[in-house]
Parts: structure tokens; sequence; C-alpha cells
């Protein structure tokens, strides 16, 4: 059978007009007009004054790091369910990540949790230096408190909207709420440059210097002159043009991703033990994943036997996000709470949800999932 995967790149066919322009001109190089008109475009998209299109969202966060000060021994507040590229920039740079647990309304960072231990780092006189809330699956963070109790310590807030572009708080895009924000267009992400990524601000100064740091920080001279330590991390003009494609169907993107969360609800809603990752009031969610939870003696099943059940009928699925404070590699860091995201990751499966699935690719998923219910002694 034809192997269905979880969210693969989808792309319009208007990419292609984009790219032949590049080809034409025979400007191949890593800079270009697609990629100063895709930064135009997208802070247009995102209503974010200032956009900087970079080579991954993980350089656009360490990047972001470094504007904000972070530098060996210093703490930087995580969101423990995430990818571990929202932490790792934060080692890059010798410092400490301590990782924040979830709350269930939304699965992102919780803001009583942020705003305790803020407060006890205050007591202790040692405020961390940023705090990175994480918008998972489509889904933004609940930022006004974040952004209070943040303000109140003077602690700046780097979001990272890898997952969360198309979606909403309270009308605005996530990502532009804070002090920076990045995105990821990464091959699995709602819209995909191949690999690329995005930093944006409404701090001018930040993302002139960001745009230095971005191209090996070249000091303005006619030989080549560094004052400070850059990093290759622009974006190139190729994929940019793909990114302006890619842009013109975002809403169609979301419109969809929005559809299959709806198949599925509709499809296995009614089974027992099965619950859905709630859409939290204060804004619109992508659905850039749909995810479930399932309770194992109720459906009969762990969400393992489920996932093991799809792959052996060609069908890819993921455990949700394996919380940072139980990865390995950040070992002896500190986490405040953390069950919350222990039971998402024990419990969550993340369904194929890309843009380009049939119905009846659809209705395969559901079907294994609903005949491993039908099947229960």
């Amino acid at each position: 059978m034809t192997r269905i995967y979880l969210s693969p790149p989808h792309m319009s066919g208007l990419e292609q007009a984009f790219v032949q322009e590049v080809f034409a001109s025979n400007w191949i190089a890593p800079l270009g007009p697609q990629v100063d008109a895709f930064e135009v475009e997208f802070a247009e998209t995102v209503g974010a004054p200032y956009a900087l299109a970079l080579s991954s969202g993980t350089a656009a966060l360490h990047l972001a790091l470094i504007l904000a000060g972070v530098g060996p021994g210093d703490e930087v507040l995580v969101s423990t369910l995430t990818f571990s590229a929202s932490a790792n920039p934060v080692v890059y740079l010798g410092g400490r990540p301590t990782f924040i647990d979830s709350e269930r309304t939304s699965w992102n960072m919780d803001p009583g949790l942020l705003e305790e231990t803020l407060a006890a780092r205050a007591r202790a006189g040692k405020l961390p230096k940023a705090v990175i809330p994480v918008h998972l699956y489509g889904q933004s963070a609940d930022m006004d408190p974040i952004l209070e109790a943040c303000a109140r310590y003077d602690v700046p807030v780097i979001e990272d909207a890898a997952e969360a572009l198309g979606a909403t708080y309270k009308g605005r895009s996530p990502g532009t709420l804070g002090l920076m924000g990045i995105f990821s267009f990464n091959g699995n992400k709602i819209i995909t440059t191949s690999g690329g990524g995005m930093l944006v601000s409404a701090d001018k100064g930040l993302i002139d210097h960001a745009r230095k740091l971005s191209t090996q920080a070249r000091d303005p001279a006619p030989h080549y002159q560094h004052s400070e330590i850059g990093y290759n991390y622009r974006l190139s003009n190729v994929l940019a043009a793909i990114g302006r494609g890619q842009l013109r169907v975002l809403e169609e993107r979301v419109r969809r991703k929005r559809e299959i969360f709806d198949f599925y609800r509709k499809a296995l809603g009614d089974l027992p033990g099965i619950a859905f990752m709630p859409e939290a009031p204060w804004g619109r969610s992508t659905r850039w994943l749909t995810c479930i939870t399932v309770e194992p003696t109720q459906f009969g099943a762990t969400r393992e036997d489920i996932r093991l059940a799809l792959e052996r009928e060609n069908i890819e699925s993921r455990p949700l996000w394996k919380p940072m404070h139980l990865q390995p590699v950040f070992a002896g860091c500190e986490v405040v709470g953390g069950a919350v995201a222990e039971a998402l990751f024990r419990d969550g499966l993340c369904l194929p949800s890309g843009t380009a699935m049939s119905e009846a690719d659809l209705a395969r998923v559901a079907g294994v999932i609903r005949s491993m219910e039908a099947s229960r002694p």
C-alpha cells in the first residue's frame, strides 16, 4: 500500500514561477530579490514590522538569544513539551535551560508556573535571561499572562512559533507578541521552503543586528573586516522563491488542516478513551497536526498500540513530543512541574495530517483505529 506520511510538503504550483525567475536572472547566490520580497511579504502576513529570512528556525532562535544577551551560565526558561531545537540554542551559548510544564487548555507553557518561577528567581536575586514559550501543534500559548509576568520582571520573551504559522491569539499572530519571534519552514511545516526560518520583531535595531550576524558579521568596508563573531545563516534566493509561492496558499493550507481535524473528530470522536487536542478559547489553531490522547483502560489499547497498528498498514504516526526534562541530553536541568507534559507524551499521538491527503487516505487511517476498538474483547 502507498505510504501515508505524517505531514509531507504540499506544493501549490505557484512556487515554480518564482523559481523560474531565479534561474532566468541567474540570481542563484545566497541572497537576492526573492529573499527581500519574501521578508516583506511574510512580515505583512503575520503583522510584524520587520522580518529576516534565515536558513532554519533554529538559526533564528540562536540569533534571538544572542541579541537577548544570553551567555555562559545564564538561565533561560523554556517550554518542556517541545522539540529539542527549542532548547538546543540555549546550550550553544553556554546557557542553562529550565523547563516549564504545560497547562491542559492549550498544551503550552503554564503561565501560573512561569509566574511562580519568576517570583522565586526574583527573591533569589537571579532572574533568567529570557523566556521561550513554544506554540505547539498550530496553537498559541496563552500569551497575555506570560507577557505580563515577564514584563513585571523585565525578562524578554522570545516566541517559538515554528509550528504555529497561520494561528491567531486574540486576533494577532503568535510569534509577533514578544520581543522576538521565530518561525520554521522545515519540510513538515504548514508551508515549507524545504529548509528555512524567519526571525521577526518590532525592533528594527534587533533585526538589523541579526542580519549582520547572519551574514558572518561583516563590517561595512571594501575589504573583509569583522569585529564580532558571525554565522552563515541566511536563506538562499532559490528557497525564498519557493517560500513566496507557499505563502500565497497559507490560508488554504490552514483551512485544509482544520478540515482534516474535523474528519478525524467525526470519524473517531465517539470512541471511548479517545480525546482530541482542545482548541483554546483565545484564538484559532491551525491544527497543523491532528493530535489525540488515548486512555488505555477505556479504549482497550495504548497510543503505542495504535501507532504500531498504523505502521503495519504503512501509515506514519508519531507520539507527542517527549518532554525536554525527560531527554538524556538535558539530564540534570531543572523542571518546574512536569506531570502534564509527561501524561501528554505517554498518551498522545499525532495522526497523519498532510494537506494533500485524500478522503480515502483519511478513511484508511480512521479505519485502522476503529478496527482496533471493534476487535476489543
